[in-house]
């Protein structure tokens, strides 16, 4: 009876550690505000777009499976860090600023930043034609980080507590911001509204140093060899033609950037 009870003590402990080395499903982090056409979610819970289609690929590529895990985004970094997720996948760019608390992957796209006001008001991206203006951003965001530097000497408010990226389109078009700062690919959609049709790109705006080299996947630091997978399946995805055939269902244009 010894001997049997042995033999299945020892046989749960080997299954116990089996079970311990399995690979684990990866948490992809993404804002739970749409950002089409990166990201959004149908009705029915479905989600779309280059970034859910590009992750999974990525996924596959890697040979993991990874559940997309919606967080809202001034708390996404702190939910990294903290392990609620395994690594954000939700247009977050590559900033100095950012790798002070987390790393990234190489990029896996590319897009200018840009100020959408009125077709009629004379803006032209400078501070001075700010002046007087009310300059929204959404919060926590490199496009917050630059309205703040080069536009709160003149304008008269810098409004950058939006959680997402639709709510400060809806107060350009309600008449309580003068000017957007976001990403010019972000955009497109909104601009092609009945909505936003009354809007234009004002300025495409630079500053390397705010806004990175590019978008990557943002994981903990010394997660070293979860960033190699990333890596590895991003060069991988774009060697064998996936990424391109993912980007042009979205995109006109090369969205991975020079």
């Amino acid at each position: 009876m010894k001997t049997l009870l042995k033999t299945l003590m020892a046989a749960t402990f080997v299954a116990g550690l089996g079970m311990g080395t399995a690979s684990a499903e990866i948490k992809l982090g993404l804002d739970t505000a749409p950002y089409p056409p990166f990201a959004d979610q149908d009705a029915a819970g479905v989600r779309s777009g280059f970034e859910i289609e590009l992750g999974e690929a990525i996924c596959a590529a890697m040979g993991e499976t990874c559940v997309w895990t919606p967080i809202a985004w001034d708390g996404i970094i702190p939910a990294l860090t903290s392990g609620k997720i395994d690594a954000i996948f939700a247009s977050m760019s590559i900033t100095a600023e950012r790798m002070e608390t987390i790393d990234f992957s190489n990029k896996y796209y590319s897009t200018p930043a840009a100020l959408v006001a009125a077709k009629t008001m004379e803006i032209d991206g400078t501070p001075e034609s700010l002046k007087g203006k009310i300059v929204g951003a959404q919060v926590s965001t490199i496009h917050a980080n630059y309205a703040e530097k080069y536009f709160k000497d003149m304008a008269s408010d810098i409004k950058v507590t939006y959680q997402a990226f639709d709510e400060h389109n809806a107060d350009l078009v309600a008449g309580r911001l003068d000017a957007v700062v976001g990403d010019s690919l972000a955009f497109s959609d909104f601009l092609g509204t009945d909505e936003g049709k009354s809007f234009e790109i004002k300025a495409l705006l630079t500053d390397e140093e705010i806004f990175g080299k590019g978008v990557g996947v943002g994981m903990r630091k010394g997660d070293e060899e979860l960033k190699a997978k990333f890596n590895a399946a991003i060069e991988k995805v774009r060697a064998d033609g996936t990424y391109d055939t993912i980007a042009k269902k979205y995109f006109d244009f090369d969205i991975f950037g020079g």
